[in-house]
């Protein structure tokens, strides 16, 4: 071997050890920099015709299991909607109160049934009949909260559509500026290897929204993949690729053929419908059909409540004009929607609280219905407990009258366009309907709890096994420097070496 050759070798050793303890300085730098991964340069040894030529640095490369990245990207995506439903669900929780409180719609059911008891016992007392006023206007109120924190929900919702598509696009112009870079860094041969991690870090973010799959491409570029087979391109310019609008929600207000609410667009597809997993799809899931069914339910407790009363002879509830929705006539057609909202205790008989005791209209009476009744008369018997009878027998019980059981609560044909449908089916009395309204709506803010916390837990168990193969042990680090270094002082010795020979053998030719 030739004094020149091994004075490249040397050198080329000693390039190489340069660069890699630049790296490995690094990657101790970057430890903890969210998402950045471990780094090597693996030396190549060159040779031609059999001679040894030294080495060759390759550009820096990641140790990444892309598989691991898309699971722990899912699981945040899973995370990330159940945080946004337990969210929107414990706000109205906070309003409607849980079972365990003793302050929740059905108790405030059960408590206007004890003072129409505590008025049996004593007709003639105003004071009970103003009480039972009083306990009928708490549960007004009740209903009101209730549905308020509902509509409330509902409307943030809404904006949290707007919000996400929003972020949704940022995104894609970051992963396809982040795309550009790492395609023309490629093409010159140099190492896109940060790049990529931040273009990792940018799909994670994006997958909280909308749950994608990268499908890396040699060049450098990414395709997005989402769930249901939906692409999304990367824009090529500075242009949004998903669109929406922002809106008001209310009670009859629906996504859909006739309906005020918009969809997400991609262009000039809707896929509102296609859109599973992450925050968007969760918010619209959220705004179209689970906070929906909640006013329904509620909408619908107050509509039997107000109609079974009046159907006994005792208006008690309507609405802000005296009015009351058609029970029997369906959630649209009887335009039950948002009665919840509206229902107050009736102004006619506000001024005459003994009204509750004589009634305020007669009841003709029929088969499968209610009996016949007449109201007590100006002047009548003041132990008149006929209507509070029928009240705690009927209104308040599970009969219309003696042997004849209400119909099951409407339990289809839910919701402003009429598609919706309620798990509460069994029960009979609103009374019993309101506790398990109120029960079935807490049990599902405590699953998007526990949903939210099963995904949180793998999510960062997927992340730990990522940061055992792909983060930065400082310790490992500081090992290979050391033997960087003892590497990088032996090329110095066989260059230092080399030297002084060549130095010799031009002396002895001088």
């Amino acid at each position: 071997m030739g004094l020149d050759l091994a004075i490249g070798i040397a050198r080329s050793g000693l390039a190489a050890t340069q660069r890699a303890l630049a790296q490995a300085s690094q990657n101790i730098a970057n430890a903890q920099t969210e998402g950045y991964t471990r780094k090597r340069i693996d030396a190549q040894a060159q040779d031609a015709g059999g001679q040894p030529q030294g080495v060759r640095s390759p550009a820096a490369r990641r140790d990444v299991d892309l598989a691991l990245l898309a699971e722990r990207d899912a699981r945040g995506a899973a995370a990330a909607a159940a945080g946004v439903r337990e969210t929107l669900l414990a706000g109205i929780e906070a309003i409607q109160g849980r079972p365990e409180d003793g302050a929740t719609l059905g108790n405030a059911l059960g408590k206007l049934r004890e003072t129409f008891t505590a008025l049996r016992a004593a007709p003639a007392d105003p004071e009970l009949a103003r009480a039972v006023l009083r306990r009928a206007e708490d549960t007004a109120r009740q209903f009101q909260d209730s549905a308020g924190a509902i509509q409330t929900a509902r409307q943030q919702a809404q904006q949290g559509i707007v919000d996400e598509v929003k972020l949704a696009n940022d995104g894609l112009r970051h992963i396809a500026e982040l795309s550009g870079l790492i395609q023309s860094t490629m093409a010159s041969g140099g190492s896109a290897a940060d790049l990529e991690d931040k273009r990792d870090i940018a799909i994670a973010r994006l997958a909280g929204t909308v749950p994608v799959r990268a499908l890396r491409q040699a060049d450098g570029g990414v395709v997005l993949v989402g769930r249901n087979g939906l692409s999304l391109p990367l824009p090529t310019r500075d242009e949004d690729m998903l669109s929406t609008i922002p809106a008001q929600t209310g009670p009859s207000s629906y996504y859909g053929a006739g309906g005020s609410l918009p969809g997400v667009m991609l262009g000039r597809q809707d896929i509102t419908q296609q859109l599973t997993g992450g925050k968007l799809a969760e918010y619209i899931t959220l705004r179209d059909r689970v906070l929906p069914r909640m006013q329904a339910e509620l909408d619908v407790a107050a509509v039997e409540l107000a109609g079974r009363l009046d159907a006994q002879g005792l208006r008690l509830f309507t609405d802000a004009g005296g009015q009351l929705p058609d029970r029997l006539g369906g959630y649209v057609a009887g335009g039950q929607a948002g009665f919840a909202l509206t229902i107050r205790v009736n102004p006619s008989i506000a001024p005459n609280a003994l009204a509750v005791r004589d009634g305020t209209h007669a009841v003709a009476g029929g088969p499968g219905g209610p009996t016949g009744f007449t109201p007590n008369p100006p002047g009548g018997p003041a132990g008149f407990t006929a209507m509070i009878d029928r009240v705690l027998d009927h209104a308040l019980g599970d009969s219309a009258a003696p042997g004849t059981p209400w119909g099951t609560i409407a339990s289809a044909g839910l919701g402003p366009d009429g598609t919706l449908i309620s798990s509460l089916t069994t029960a009979r009395s609103v009374e019993d309907y309101a506790t398990q309204l109120v029960r079935a709506q807490t049990e599902a803010r405590a699953e998007a709890t526990s949903a939210r916390a099963t995904a949180t837990a793998m999510q960062t168990g997927i992340a730990s096994r990522i940061d055992r193969q792909s983060g930065v042990d400082p310790d490992a680090e500081m090992a290979a420097m050391v033997q960087l270094q003892n590497a990088y002082a032996a090329n110095a010795r066989v260059l230092s070496t080399a030297q002084a020979m060549w130095d010799a053998l031009l002396g002895a030719i001088r």
